[in-house]
Protein backbone atom coordinates (compact mmCIF):
# COMPACT_ATOMS: atom_id res chain seq x y z
CA UNK A 1 0.00 0.00 0.00
CA UNK A 2 2.96 2.07 0.53
CA UNK A 3 4.23 1.31 -3.06
CA UNK A 4 1.55 2.47 -4.35
CA UNK A 5 0.65 5.94 -2.07
CA UNK A 6 4.30 6.81 -3.15
CA UNK A 7 3.37 6.37 -7.01
CA UNK A 8 0.58 8.13 -6.82
CA UNK A 9 2.64 10.73 -5.27
CA UNK A 10 5.09 11.12 -7.58
CA UNK A 11 3.00 11.18 -10.28
CA UNK A 12 1.27 13.77 -9.13
CA UNK A 13 4.50 16.20 -8.39
CA UNK A 14 5.68 15.10 -12.30
CA UNK A 15 2.04 16.38 -13.51
CA UNK A 16 2.38 19.89 -11.53
CA UNK A 17 6.16 20.48 -12.67
CA UNK A 18 5.75 23.13 -15.95
CA UNK A 19 8.51 24.13 -18.56
CA UNK A 20 8.81 27.22 -16.37
CA UNK A 21 9.77 25.29 -13.00
CA UNK A 22 13.48 24.68 -15.17
CA UNK A 23 15.54 27.78 -15.07
CA UNK A 24 17.16 28.78 -18.99
CA UNK A 25 13.84 26.60 -20.57
CA UNK A 26 11.07 28.57 -22.26
CA UNK A 27 7.57 27.39 -23.06
CA UNK A 28 6.38 27.19 -27.11
CA UNK A 29 3.17 26.80 -28.26
CA UNK A 30 3.23 23.68 -30.64
CA UNK A 31 2.49 24.39 -34.34
CA UNK A 32 -1.12 22.91 -35.41
CA UNK A 33 0.33 22.04 -38.80
CA UNK A 34 2.87 19.42 -38.06
CA UNK A 35 2.75 17.85 -41.68
CA UNK A 36 3.64 21.44 -43.07
CA UNK A 37 6.45 21.73 -40.60
CA UNK A 38 7.98 17.70 -41.82
CA UNK A 39 7.74 18.95 -45.44
CA UNK A 40 9.40 22.38 -44.66
CA UNK A 41 12.11 20.45 -42.91
CA UNK A 42 12.13 17.67 -45.24
CA UNK A 43 15.98 17.53 -46.46
CA UNK A 44 15.62 15.56 -49.76
CA UNK A 45 12.50 17.71 -51.29
CA UNK A 46 14.70 20.92 -50.47
CA UNK A 47 17.86 19.54 -52.44
CA UNK A 48 15.21 18.72 -55.10
CA UNK A 49 13.72 22.14 -55.28
CA UNK A 50 17.15 23.60 -55.13
CA UNK A 51 18.49 21.55 -57.97
CA UNK A 52 15.08 22.02 -60.34
CA UNK A 53 15.64 25.74 -59.80
CA UNK A 54 19.19 25.88 -60.98
CA UNK A 55 18.23 23.55 -63.66
CA UNK A 56 15.14 26.34 -64.54
CA UNK A 57 18.05 29.27 -64.60
CA UNK A 58 20.66 27.41 -66.83
CA UNK A 59 17.99 26.48 -69.32
CA UNK A 60 16.51 30.16 -69.31
CA UNK A 61 20.47 31.77 -69.45
CA UNK A 62 21.01 29.28 -72.69
CA UNK A 63 17.75 30.39 -74.19
CA UNK A 64 19.04 33.84 -74.03
CA UNK A 65 22.30 32.89 -75.38
CA UNK A 66 21.22 30.91 -78.10
CA UNK A 67 18.98 34.07 -79.32
CA UNK A 68 21.12 36.56 -78.94
CA UNK A 69 23.54 34.13 -81.14
CA UNK A 70 20.27 33.76 -83.49
CA UNK A 71 20.27 37.93 -84.31
CA UNK A 72 24.13 37.56 -84.56
CA UNK A 73 24.18 34.97 -87.19
CA UNK A 74 22.83 35.31 -90.36
CA UNK A 75 19.59 32.91 -91.22
CA UNK A 76 21.08 29.80 -92.70
CA UNK A 77 19.82 29.45 -96.28
CA UNK A 78 18.02 26.03 -97.32
CA UNK A 79 19.79 23.43 -99.90
CA UNK A 80 18.57 24.12 -102.86
CA UNK A 81 17.12 27.88 -102.19
CA UNK A 82 18.20 30.67 -104.49
CA UNK A 83 19.43 27.91 -107.41
CA UNK A 84 16.89 28.74 -109.32
CA UNK A 85 17.37 32.81 -108.66
CA UNK A 86 21.39 31.84 -109.71
CA UNK A 87 19.98 29.86 -112.77
CA UNK A 88 17.69 33.08 -114.25
CA UNK A 89 20.85 35.40 -113.63
CA UNK A 90 23.42 33.80 -115.23
CA UNK A 91 21.03 33.14 -118.19
CA UNK A 92 20.45 36.73 -118.56
CA UNK A 93 24.49 37.58 -118.14
CA UNK A 94 25.02 34.82 -121.11
CA UNK A 95 22.09 36.16 -123.03
CA UNK A 96 23.47 40.05 -123.09
CA UNK A 97 26.67 38.57 -123.59
CA UNK A 98 25.76 36.78 -126.72
CA UNK A 99 23.96 39.86 -127.88
CA UNK A 100 26.59 42.02 -127.30
CA UNK A 101 29.04 40.14 -129.77
CA UNK A 102 25.94 39.98 -132.39
CA UNK A 103 26.73 43.05 -135.14
CA UNK A 104 24.20 46.01 -135.42
CA UNK A 105 21.79 44.82 -138.50
CA UNK A 106 21.75 46.78 -141.42
CA UNK A 107 18.36 48.09 -142.56
CA UNK A 108 16.37 46.19 -145.45
CA UNK A 109 16.41 47.54 -149.12
CA UNK A 110 12.42 47.52 -150.13
CA UNK A 111 10.67 48.49 -153.17
CA UNK A 112 7.32 48.18 -155.01
CA UNK A 113 6.25 47.67 -158.30
CA UNK A 114 3.29 47.53 -160.04
CA UNK A 115 3.72 44.97 -161.97
CA UNK A 116 0.96 42.76 -160.08
CA UNK A 117 -0.62 40.92 -162.73
CA UNK A 118 2.62 39.77 -164.08
CA UNK A 119 3.77 38.72 -161.05
CA UNK A 120 0.90 36.53 -159.66
CA UNK A 121 0.69 34.90 -163.13
CA UNK A 122 4.24 33.58 -162.85
CA UNK A 123 3.81 32.30 -159.83
CA UNK A 124 0.77 30.11 -160.62
CA UNK A 125 2.75 28.05 -162.15
CA UNK A 126 5.17 27.44 -159.30
CA UNK A 127 4.68 24.70 -157.01
CA UNK A 128 3.80 26.08 -153.04
CA UNK A 129 4.08 29.97 -154.12
CA UNK A 130 0.77 30.20 -153.70
CA UNK A 131 -1.05 29.79 -150.39
CA UNK A 132 -3.88 30.96 -148.08
CA UNK A 133 -3.52 32.46 -145.07
CA UNK A 134 -6.11 31.62 -143.05
CA UNK A 135 -7.58 34.29 -140.57
CA UNK A 136 -5.75 34.94 -137.34
CA UNK A 137 -2.75 32.88 -138.46
CA UNK A 138 0.87 33.81 -138.97
CA UNK A 139 2.66 32.12 -141.52
CA UNK A 140 6.47 32.02 -140.71
CA UNK A 141 9.55 31.15 -143.95
CA UNK A 142 12.47 29.94 -142.40
CA UNK A 143 15.17 30.81 -144.97
CA UNK A 144 18.80 29.71 -143.94
CA UNK A 145 22.09 31.40 -145.25
CA UNK A 146 24.48 29.97 -147.48
CA UNK A 147 27.76 30.13 -148.31
CA UNK A 148 27.18 30.49 -152.07
CA UNK A 149 25.43 33.99 -151.57
CA UNK A 150 25.69 36.79 -150.05
CA UNK A 151 21.34 38.61 -149.80
CA UNK A 152 18.33 37.17 -149.50
CA UNK A 153 15.24 38.61 -151.92
CA UNK A 154 11.99 38.25 -151.54
CA UNK A 155 8.88 39.64 -153.54
CA UNK A 156 4.94 38.87 -152.75
CA UNK A 157 1.27 40.32 -153.50
CA UNK A 158 -2.20 38.92 -152.34
CA UNK A 159 -5.68 39.29 -153.72
CA UNK A 160 -8.11 41.86 -152.43
CA UNK A 161 -6.82 42.51 -149.50
CA UNK A 162 -3.50 43.29 -147.36
CA UNK A 163 -1.10 41.64 -144.91
CA UNK A 164 1.22 42.17 -142.55
CA UNK A 165 4.60 41.30 -143.38
CA UNK A 166 8.42 41.61 -141.11
CA UNK A 167 11.34 40.15 -141.13
CA UNK A 168 13.79 38.79 -138.18
CA UNK A 169 17.13 37.03 -137.96
CA UNK A 170 18.13 34.27 -135.91
CA UNK A 171 21.77 34.28 -135.28
CA UNK A 172 21.56 30.60 -133.93
CA UNK A 173 24.09 28.34 -136.30
CA UNK A 174 22.56 26.34 -139.18
CA UNK A 175 21.93 22.87 -139.26
CA UNK A 176 19.63 22.87 -142.08
CA UNK A 177 19.89 24.59 -145.64
CA UNK A 178 16.41 23.77 -146.29
CA UNK A 179 13.21 26.41 -146.45
CA UNK A 180 10.52 25.41 -144.39
CA UNK A 181 7.67 27.40 -143.94
CA UNK A 182 5.50 26.90 -140.56
CA UNK A 183 1.68 28.42 -139.73
CA UNK A 184 0.67 29.10 -136.18
CA UNK A 185 -2.18 30.75 -135.04
CA UNK A 186 -2.48 33.86 -132.78
CA UNK A 187 -3.55 33.44 -129.17
CA UNK A 188 -4.81 36.98 -128.03
CA UNK A 189 -8.15 37.05 -129.92
CA UNK A 190 -9.20 38.34 -126.82
CA UNK A 191 -7.58 41.76 -127.95
CA UNK A 192 -8.23 42.04 -131.43
CA UNK A 193 -10.37 44.76 -132.90
CA UNK A 194 -13.80 44.77 -133.62
CA UNK A 195 -13.33 45.98 -137.03
CA UNK A 196 -13.07 43.23 -139.57
CA UNK A 197 -9.76 44.76 -140.46
CA UNK A 198 -8.47 46.31 -137.56
CA UNK A 199 -5.60 48.38 -138.24
CA UNK A 200 -1.81 47.86 -136.92
CA UNK A 201 0.76 50.64 -136.75
CA UNK A 202 3.20 50.97 -138.75
CA UNK A 203 6.83 49.13 -136.61
CA UNK A 204 4.38 47.23 -134.32
CA UNK A 205 4.88 43.59 -134.01
CA UNK A 206 2.18 41.30 -135.02
CA UNK A 207 0.12 39.53 -132.24
CA UNK A 208 1.68 36.31 -131.25
CA UNK A 209 5.49 37.50 -131.73
CA UNK A 210 5.45 40.05 -129.23
CA UNK A 211 7.15 37.83 -126.94
CA UNK A 212 10.20 36.57 -128.61
CA UNK A 213 12.00 33.37 -126.22
CA UNK A 214 14.74 33.32 -128.26
CA UNK A 215 17.43 35.75 -127.15
CA UNK A 216 19.49 34.93 -130.35
CA UNK A 217 17.06 36.38 -132.29
CA UNK A 218 16.79 39.67 -133.92
CA UNK A 219 14.68 42.68 -135.77
CA UNK A 220 15.51 43.18 -139.43
CA UNK A 221 12.03 44.49 -140.49
CA UNK A 222 9.09 45.02 -137.97
CA UNK A 223 6.30 43.40 -138.80
CA UNK A 224 3.34 46.22 -140.14
CA UNK A 225 0.74 46.23 -142.88
CA UNK A 226 1.72 47.11 -146.61
CA UNK A 227 -0.48 47.04 -149.68
CA UNK A 228 0.57 43.80 -151.21
CA UNK A 229 -3.19 43.79 -153.06
CA UNK A 230 -2.09 47.01 -154.92
CA UNK A 231 1.68 46.91 -155.71
CA UNK A 232 4.47 44.07 -155.23
CA UNK A 233 6.02 44.46 -152.18
CA UNK A 234 9.86 43.08 -152.82
CA UNK A 235 12.72 43.38 -150.62
CA UNK A 236 16.72 42.15 -150.34
CA UNK A 237 18.66 42.22 -146.97
CA UNK A 238 22.68 41.26 -146.97
CA UNK A 239 23.61 38.43 -145.06
CA UNK A 240 25.26 39.30 -141.50
CA UNK A 241 26.69 36.49 -140.95
CA UNK A 242 25.21 32.69 -140.28
CA UNK A 243 22.00 32.08 -139.23
CA UNK A 244 18.66 31.94 -140.39
CA UNK A 245 15.93 34.61 -141.97
CA UNK A 246 11.75 34.66 -140.89
CA UNK A 247 9.79 36.15 -143.06
CA UNK A 248 6.49 36.42 -141.25
CA UNK A 249 3.09 37.02 -143.09
CA UNK A 250 0.65 37.93 -140.44
CA UNK A 251 -3.19 37.54 -140.90
CA UNK A 252 -3.42 37.71 -137.07
CA UNK A 253 -5.65 41.11 -137.49
CA UNK A 254 -7.88 39.52 -139.26
CA UNK A 255 -11.03 38.38 -137.78
CA UNK A 256 -13.00 36.75 -140.91
CA UNK A 257 -11.02 37.31 -144.07
CA UNK A 258 -8.51 34.79 -145.73
CA UNK A 259 -5.62 36.21 -147.88
CA UNK A 260 -4.84 34.95 -150.81
CA UNK A 261 -0.77 35.05 -150.82
CA UNK A 262 1.97 34.68 -153.83
CA UNK A 263 5.15 34.87 -152.94
CA UNK A 264 8.97 33.69 -153.81
CA UNK A 265 11.77 34.07 -151.89
CA UNK A 266 15.73 33.19 -153.63
CA UNK A 267 19.08 34.32 -153.21
CA UNK A 268 21.34 36.89 -155.02
CA UNK A 269 24.89 36.93 -154.58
Amino acid sequence: MEGLEDTSELQSRLSSLSFSSFPGVTSKQSDTRPMDRLQNTDLSQSCTESKNQAEMDENKEDSVQHSEGNEEAPAERAPGEGDEENNSAGSCQLSAEMKAQMPPLKPPTTWTSAALKELKAKLRTEDDSVVTVYRGDIMTVHVPTVPEAKKVCWEFATDGYDIGFGIYFDWSPVTSRSITVHISESSDDEEEEEELEAPVGNGDVEKGSKTQTNSNLAEVLPVYRQDSHVSVQGGSHDFPGEGTYLLKFDNSYSLWRNKTLYYRVYYSA
